[in-house]
């Protein structure tokens, strides 16, 4: 992989292998597991639906198509 500049930050492109082994698709997160010098493990970030999992459940009444958005959330 190769690191890009993307405006005033960096960027790396994923293989498809990786993108399908994690099933990524486009606006997905991924979190930092680990970094040491030459060695950066990263995972799906799944802690937006851990959330809505204990929300659900304590029974709490949530809409099936509810997606939390913490940007969304923070704006208002």
């Amino acid at each position: 992989m190769r690191v890009s500049k993307w405006g005033n930050s960096l960027a790396v492109r994923l293989p498809r292998a990786l993108v399908n082994d994690l099933g990524l698709k486009a606006g997905d997160r991924l979190e930092v597991v680990s970094a040491n010098p030459g060695r950066l493990s990263v995972a799906r970030d799944e802690s937006r639906l851990r959330a809505i999992e204990r929300m659900r459940a304590r029974a709490l009444n949530i809409p099936a198509d509810y997606a939390f958005d913490r940007e969304e959330a923070n704006a208002r």
